[in-house]
């Protein structure tokens, strides 16, 4: 067998290492690296104005920094919106998540975490220490005895003025976006775990299509017996295998019969399987009672929130004094005993709170959080589910085809370069 048959017949291998390789590298591009790596480059930054839009998305390019970040970590808040709008905003309002988590549940938790007569003795002894003093060993252990009574009652009040105005208190879209932007390592295990398998396959499509694609490619290059058919098919076979592993995954939507064969987008094939991953992965890291407090309590809305529980504990200092208020009022001052009331509230608010980012209790909390989100997402359109993982890699996916193009390119140069 002649040096130049061994040449045409090794095309096809070549082209099918090429077309593994391109797409490994491809879906490692789309994840990794988390953080950005490379170096700045002067000028870079000022230049990246003036450039195509597209050269603008490229991982860096409008910071100045020449390297590269994976594609999803580095678009973390668009991620975050992505997440939301194509899935859990679909799934359910903020009230549905918050009542999964059952709010009376919640407000035994916080009674049996947290110690109120120690708030009061410390806002007591800051605010008015000599009053504090002044008062008889029995009247504080009566006052402290009244506070821890009515306690409870006063949880339930604080977690139902929540569920009751949680839709006003809390947006999940910027609790998810600020989430994902401090970690930007939970976008990539969104969609990870959503699109695991359809990415494995994207892999081992391009050694298979890679192949197929690089039989025409050899007998062409046979008939015309010059070395430039691979420098000029090479780039075309890389973009063309990843376009079709790209089109497989998500096309067609809804089911086809083509002749006798049912014809149906692979990712669409596992939406009950998927489901249950993604909503897993969602309950365990993204809506979490530790979430959504902290999202109260911090987030862009907790102005509303702190006035909402301030509102609702100030009452409590008033029936803790019971019947003896207006002689309380007197004796410190009416000025004196609303800052202690005040005091009081603010303080309860954080400490009523804290209770809720328990590790464990969070665990417990998760689970019908994810049959929730289970159960919805299992019911969706399928249209709605293939957005939630297309739609993070649509606007990137010239990126991938030109990286298949290019590599298509260095497989055509060393094929050439080993048997010239």
């Amino acid at each position: 067998m002649g040096g130049e048959t061994i040449s045409l017949l090794t095309i096809p291998l070549f082209s099918a290492a090429i077309g593994y390789v391109t797409n490994w590298t491809g879906v490692w591009m789309l994840f990794y690296p988390v953080k950005f790596a490379g170096f700045r480059l002067p000028g870079l930054a000022r230049l990246a104005r003036i450039l195509p839009r597209r050269v603008q998305q490229i991982p860096g390019v409008m910071v100045g920094g020449a390297g590269w970040q994976g594609i999803i970590p580095s678009r973390a808040a668009k991620m975050g919106s992505i997440a939301v709008d194509k899935g859990i905003a679909k799934l359910g309002r903020p009230g549905d998540f918050y009542e999964t988590l059952d709010p009376d549940g919640i407000a035994e938790h916080i009674v049996q975490s947290g110690d109120v007569s120690e708030l009061v003795e410390r806002v007591m002894e800051r605010e008015h220490p000599a009053l504090w003093r002044d008062l008889t060993p029995e009247l504080r252990a009566a006052i402290h005895e009244r506070v821890e009574r009515q306690y409870p009652d006063l949880i339930r009040d604080v977690t139902r003025e929540i569920g009751a105005n949680i839709d006003d208190l809390l947006d999940v879209k910027l609790m998810v976006i600020r989430r994902i932007e401090q970690h930007p390592e939970l976008a990539n295990r969104i969609f990870k775990s959503v699109g695991d398998r359809e990415l494995r396959l994207i892999i081992n499509f391009g050694a298979i299509f890679g192949f197929v694609l690089g039989i025409p490619v050899a007998v062409l290059t046979g008939i015309l017996g010059s070395p430039w058919v691979l420098l000029i098919c090479g780039p075309i076979v890389g973009w063309v295998t990843n376009w079709l592993a790209i089109l497989m995954i998500f096309e067609p939507v809804e089911p086809r019969r083509v002749g006798g064969l049912l014809v149906h987008g692979l990712f669409l094939r596992r939406q009950h399987e998927v489901s249950e991953v993604y909503a897993e992965v969602i309950s365990e890291d993204i809506v979490t009672l530790a979430n959504l407090t902290d999202e109260l309590l911090h987030g862009a809305r907790a102005d509303r929130t702190r006035q909402l529980l301030a509102n609702t504990l100030r009452p409590a200092v008033d029936r803790a004094v019971g019947g003896v208020r207006p002689l309380v009022r007197l004796a410190v001052g009416p000025r004196e005993y609303d800052a202690i009331r005040e005091s009081v509230a603010l303080e309860g608010i954080d400490q009523s709170m804290t209770p809720l980012t328990d590790p464990e209790f969070n665990r417990a909390r998760a689970a019908p959080v994810k049959t929730l989100l289970t159960e919805r997402m299992r019911e969706m359109p399928p249209a709605d589910f293939s957005e939630m993982l297309r739609s993070a890699m649509r606007e990137d996916e010239w990126l991938l085809l030109l990286h298949g193009a290019a590599l298509g390119v260095v497989g055509g140069l060393a094929h050439l370069a080993l048997f010239a």
